[in-house]
C-alpha cells in the first residue's frame, strides 16, 4: 500500500510540474515532464515495483558471493581465461593470414603485357612575374587575387 501511495504522489508532483511548464508555454519540456510522470503510476499498476526489488535482492546476494565464495572468483578466472584464449587465437588466426597469403593464383594464367606510356618530362611554367613555378601555380593565382584586392 505503501508503494502506491508513493508512487502516486511521485505521479501527481511531476505532473504538477509539466503543468508549470505549459503555463509557462514551454511546451517540449512540458510533454517530458508529463512523459516522466507516468512512470511511476505505470511501473506500479504493472507490478514492476516488486520485481525491482526481487531483482535487487538478488543482485546482493550474488555481489556477496563473489566476495565471499572461492568458487565465484574461480569461475571468474575461467572465463577470464576463456576471454583471452578466444582472443589470442583470433588474433594469431589473422596475422597467419596476412603473412601466410599467396601472392595471387594465376587461375587465368599469366597476366598480358601493357605497353608501358612514358610521360613527358613536365617543363617548369613561369608565372605572371617570370618567376620559376615550382608546382604551386594556384597559389600564385591567389596571390594575384589578393593583390588586386589591396589584402
Amino acid at each position: 500500500m505503501l508503494t502506491a501511495a508513493i508512487s502516486f504522489l511521485l505521479t501527481a508532483g511531476a505532473v504538477a510540474v509539466a503543468g508549470l511548464r505549459a503555463w509557462r508555454r514551454r511546451f517540449r519540456s512540458a510533454s517530458r515532464w508529463f512523459a516522466v510522470a507516468l512512470l511511476p503510476a505505470g511501473l506500479y499498476l504493472t507490478g514492476l515495483f516488486p520485481l525491482a526489488g526481487t531483482i535487487g535482492r538478488e543482485f546482493a546476494d550474488w555481489a556477496a558471493k563473489l566476495v565471499f565464495d572461492p568458487r565465484v572468483w574461480t569461475g571468474i578466472v575461467l572465463l577470464g581465461v576463456s576471454t583471452v584464449l578466444l582472443l589470442t587465437t583470433r588474433w594469431v588466426g589473422r596475422r597467419d593470414a596476412v603473412e601466410g597469403a599467396p601472392e595471387r593464383p594465376a587461375a587465368a594464367g599469366p597476366t598480358p603485357e601493357r605497353p608501358v606510356v612514358a610521360q613527358a618530362p613536365k617543363a617548369p611554367k613561369k608565372s605572371a612575374a617570370g618567376k620559376r613555378d615550382d608546382g604551386l601555380g594556384d597559389f600564385a593565382d591567389i596571390e594575384e587575387i589578393l593583390r588586386k584586392r589591396g589584402i
